[in-house]
């Protein structure tokens, strides 16, 4: 079969908010967290781009 009638791969998830984690190991725990500290920082750099983008347009509508 041609590679266009393949469903496209999903990617598994590492963690999905409110799973059970009691068969985690602590290994597991603490890559997670890792991964969430992470995640948590590309956030806060969008935030912070989005908020400098944001101030600096009401700067410039508001010196008209």
């Amino acid at each position: 079969m041609a590679v266009l009638d393949e469903e496209p791969r999903r990617l598994k998830r590492l963690h999905e908010i409110g799973q059970d984690l009691s068969l985690l190991s602590v290994a597991e725990l603490a890559e997670r967290i890792v991964a969430l500290r992470d995640e948590i920082e590309r956030l806060e750099t969008e935030m912070a781009a989005k908020s400098a983008t944001k101030t600096a347009a009401d700067a410039l509508f508001r010196r008209s």
